[in-house]
């Protein structure tokens, strides 16, 4: 069975810090860009961060610049994003998504993937 699943998601108090993973099963994802998006309760999904198949390349949404941070470990076949300083707008289920033959920002931006996780909940909380 071909499919993603993220981990790391948890309640977290504002300024804090989580790390989000995406594990591939069924597939590898060397040849992949990889998204990561999120949807809060009655807002669109937006993308929040993608990586280039090497993890030369990464396209962050304006709102996490600086905070966020994706990597990829191709031989676990997982990506990270790391998420510092976190802030009560964050709260969103988080999605990771997996594309061929695209650019980062195209597939923040209009998000086409062959694969989405199922995502993992992120609640900043005090």
């Amino acid at each position: 069975q071909l499919q993603l699943v993220e981990s790391g998601g948890d309640l977290v108090q504002p300024g804090g810090s989580l790390r989000l993973s995406c594990a591939a099963s069924g597939f590898t994802l060397d040849d992949y860009v990889i998204g990561w998006f999120r949807q809060a309760p009655g807002k669109e999904r937006e993308g929040v961060s993608c990586i280039s198949v090497r993890g030369l390349n990464t396209y962050y949404t304006d709102s996490v610049k600086g905070r966020f941070t994706s990597s990829r470990d191709n031989a676990k076949n997982t990506v990270y994003l790391q998420m510092n300083s976190l802030k009560l707008e964050d709260t969103a289920v988080y999605y990771c998504a997996a594309k061929r033959i695209t650019t980062v920002q195209a597939m923040c931006v209009i998000p086409q993937p062959d694969y989405w996780g199922q995502g993992t909940q992120v609640t900043v909380s005090s």
